[in-house]
C-alpha cells in the first residue's frame, strides 16, 4: 500500500450546561443508547479514491477498506513481534511438504452487512468470495493496484490471464487449479513457486472477501465498485463526500469478535477493563479529509479531532528543543507517540520517458545527476524538521531483509559531481542562458509533479533550487493526489516523489514496486531483466542471510539505474486527547479503529 500525505469546520457552539443537564435526566437505557453513539474523529491529509478493495491503491482508501472488508489472516493487535492469526479463517493453513498447496478452512456464520441487492436475505461469507476476489485481481480489466500480490503465482493463471487479454473479457467461471473452493468453507490454492510472502500477502486488504452479486450490481466500465462498499468486517460505509468526509458506522450485522487479552504487562495495565469487550468499540468514525497541516493541527488543538500525527513542518508547534511534548499541551492531558514509519520516501522517475527514462548510459547518468543534486539533508533539516531519517536504499530499518551492514553512497549529496557527470555525457549549456540542453543539442526541461499544498510548494522550491545548481531546467506541475495516481497509473508523470508504507513486515512488499512485471504501483515502470530475476528468487525463500545478500543486490541495481532517489524514513509523531483510552500503537496496521475507546460522549 502507499504513503501519500485532509478542513472541514465543525463549527457547533458547545452549550456544556445544556448538555449536562440533558446528561442528568437521561434514563437507564438512554444512557446506554449515548455509549453506543460514540463517535472518533480523525482526520487524513490526502483524499481518498474510493472503496473496492482489489482496485484502491492508496493508504487512505485501504484505512477505510480494512475496517469494511475481511481478510482469511491479520496481525494480532497487542502481540510482539508481530505474529500473523486466523481472522476469517477457521485455523492457520494447512501447507503441503512442498510448500505449493494450501489448504484454508473458513469459519461459518460470518455475514455480509446488509445490502438491497442480498434481498433481504443474509447472505453468508463463502470460500468462493476469497476466489472471485483474487480473480478479480487477475482481470487484466481491472487494473488492479495490487497484481504484484498474486501474478504468476498459481497455477494456470497466466493462461487465464493471456486468454482475457486476447478476447477482452476474463472467464470468473473458468476453472483455475491454482484457485479453487474445495467446499463452500474450503479454499485451496496450489501455487507455482513455495511463496513464503503468500501468508503475509493474505493479510492484505486487497485479498479480502468481496460478494460477486454486490460487484455485478454496482460496478462502474472499469469492474470497480469505489462507491458502494459491502463487506464483512467491523464498519459499513455510512455516508461519504468524496474528498471531504467520511463516516463509518458500525456493522450491526458483525459476529462477536472481542478485544484481546494482553500479553505484554504495560498493555494489560493500559487495556484494563477492555480484555474480552465487543468490537468494535466505537459507534461511529468520523474521517475529515485535511490536505493543508495547519488547519489539521488546529482542528486538533480545537478538540474536532481526537487523534493527528504531527506534521513534520508543525513539529516545533507542539515539540520542545528536546522533542518532548509542550507544557500546554502535556497540562490538557494530551499523550504522544513516537515511532519511525515502515515506510521509505522517494522520487521515482518514469523509466519509459523520453526525457529522463531509458537504460542508455546517458539517460542513467542524467538520473543519477539529479539524484546527486537534490539536497536531501536540508529537506529533512528544513522541511521536515528533523523529523526523519536518511534512507540508506529502498527497505526501512526493522524490517525483514533490511542489512544494516549495507554501505550505499551513490546517492550522497554531490552537485559538483553532478555537474561533471552531466559534462561528461554531453549535457551542456550550449547558448549561455544558465540551462543544460541534451547531448544532441535539443531544449531540456526535467518536469515533476506535485500536489498543490503549501508543503509540496515548499519541496518544488528545494527541488528547483538544487536542479538550477546543477544547470537543469525544472517544470513544476500540479494536481491532486488521485488525480496523480491515475496519471502515473497510465505512464504520464515523468518523475514526482512519492512512499510506500508496509503492507507487511518484509523486504518483498517494498523490492515488489520495482519488479518488471509487478503492475502499477511500479510507477518508475523499472524493468531490468537481472533485477526481476533476482526479485523472482529471492520471493521463493524464507528470511535468512541468502535472501537478505539478494536484496543488498537489487538495492546496488537501484542505485546504480537510479529509477529512485531514495530519500528518507519519517519519524512519526502522533497526538491523542487523554478521552482516547488503551490505544496501543501498530505499525503495520496503523488504522486501529476498532480497538479505540473514547471515554467520554460529547
Amino acid at each position: 500500500m502507499t504513503l501519500d500525505q485532509h478542513v472541514v469546520a465543525r463549527g457547533a457552539v458547545r452549550l456544556a450546561a445544556a448538555i449536562l443537564a440533558a446528561a442528568l435526566a437521561l434514563s437507564p437505557a438512554a444512557l446506554a443508547q449515548a455509549s453506543d453513539a460514540k463517535v472518533l474523529r480523525v482526520a487524513f491529509p490526502v483524499a481518498e479514491t474510493g472503496f473496492d478493495p482489489q482496485a484502491a491503491g492508496d493508504a487512505y482508501s485501504n484505512y477505510v477498506n480494512r475496517v469494511i472488508f475481511d481478510t482469511l489472516y491479520r496481525y494480532d493487535y497487542l502481540e510482539r513481534p508481530y505474529r500473523i492469526v486466523p481472522n476469517t479463517a477457521a485455523g492457520m493453513p494447512e501447507i503441503s511438504a512442498d510448500g505449493k498447496t494450501w489448504t484454508i478452512h473458513l469459519r461459518k456464520g460470518i455475514y455480509f452487512a446488509d445490502d438491497p441487492v442480498f434481498k433481504g436475505k443474509r447472505r453468508e461469507l463463502v470460500a468462493a468470495d476469497y476466489v472471485y476476489g483474487i480473480k478479480r485481481i487477475l482481470d487484466p480489466k481491472m487494473r488492479s493496484n495490487s497484481l504484484q500480490a498474486v501474478d504468476g503465482r498459481f497455477v494456470g493463471a497466466d493462461a487465464l490471464v493471456a486468454k482475457a487479454k486476447e478476447t477482452g473479457s476474463f472467464d470468473y467461471d473458468a476453472p483455475l487449479e491454482g484457485l479453487r473452493e474445495i467446499d463452500r468453507y474450503t479454499l485451496q490454492l496450489k501455487l507455482v513457486f513455495a511463496d513464503y510472502e503468500l501468508l503475509s500477502n493474505l493479510t492484505t486488504t486487497s485479498l479480502s472477501a468481496v460478494a460477486r452479486e454486490v460487484v455485478e450490481a454496482y460496478r462502474d466500465d472499469s469492474g470497480w465498485v469505489m462507491a458502494n462498499p459491502v463487506g464483512t468486517g467491523p464498519y459499513r460505509l455510512k455516508d461519504w463526500r468524496r474528498g471531504q468526509r467520511i463516516v463509518l458506522e458500525a456493522n450491526p450485522g458483525y459476529r462477536d469478535e472481542r478485544y484481546p487479552a494482553p500479553v505484554d504487562a504495560a498493555d494489560r495495565k493500559l487495556a484494563a477493563g477492555l480484555a474480552g469487550r465487543k468490537l468494535p468499540l466505537v459507534r461511529n468514525v468520523e474521517i475529515s479529509i485535511i490536505e493543508e497541516a495547519q488547519p489539521r493541527l488546529l482542528a486538533f488543538q480545537q478538540k474536532q479531532l481526537d487523534f493527528v500525527a504531527v506534521p513534520t513542518t508543525l513539529a516545533s508547534k507542539v515539540l520542545d528543543g528536546d522533542n518532548r511534548l509542550n507544557p500546554e499541551l502535556a497540562k490538557d492531558g494530551v499523550r504522544l507517540e513516537r515511532s519511525i514509519q515502515p515506510a521509505i520516501a522517494y522520487m521515482y522517475f518514469n523509466m519509459e520517458d523520453p526525457v529522463v527514462g531509458g537504460y542508455s548510459l546517458p539517460r542513467i547518468a542524467l538520473r543519477r545527476a539529479i539524484a546527486m543534486g537534490y539536497d536531501n539533508a536540508e529537506a529533512i533539516r528544513v522541511l521536515l524538521k528533523g523529523r526523519a531519517v536518511p534512507a540508506n536504499g529502498p527497505i526501512p530499518p526493522d524490517i525483514a531483509g533490511y542489512d544494516a551492514a549495507l554501505r550505499t553512497d551513490a546517492q550522497i549529496y554531490d552537485p559538483a559531481l553532478a555537474r561533471a557527470l552531466l559534462d561528461r555525457f554531453g549535457y551542456k549549456d550550449r547558448d549561455g542562458d544558465g540551462y543544460r540542453e541534451t547531448p544532441d543539442g535539443k531544449p531540456l526541461a526535467i518536469e515533476r509533479w506535485s500536489t498543490p499544498n503549501s508543503a509540496s510548494r515548499e519541496g518544488d522550491e528545494l527541488w528547483k533550487k538544487n536542479m538550477d545548481a546543477i544547470g537543469l531546467r525544472l517544470v513544476v506541475k500540479k494536481d491532486r493526489v488521485p488525480e496523480l495516481r491515475k496519471m502515473a497509473r497510465q505512464g504520464k508523470i515523468p518523475m514526482r516523489s512519492d512512499g510506500w508504507n508496509a503492507d507487511y513486515p518484509d523486504a518483498e512488499n517494498f523490492m515488489q514496486l520495482l519488479y518488471g512485471p509487478s503492475g502499477p504501483e511500479n510507477n518508475a515502470r523499472f524493468n531490468l531483466p537481472e533485477f526481476n530475476t533476482l526479485y523472482e528468487r529471492a520471493r521463493t525463500l524464507p528470511d535468512s542471510a541468502e535472501r537478505t545478500r539478494l536484496f543488498d543486490r537489487m538495492t546496488r541495481l537501484v542505485i546504480a539505474y537510479a529509477p529512485w532517489r531514495m530519500t528518507y524514513h519519517i519519524l512519526e509523531d502522533s497526538l491523542r486527547h487523554p478521552w482516547i483510552g488503551a490505544y496501543v500503537p501498530h505499525p503495520i496496521r496503523s488504522q486501529v479503529w476498532m480497538y479505540v475507546d473514547v471515554k467520554r460522549h460529547a
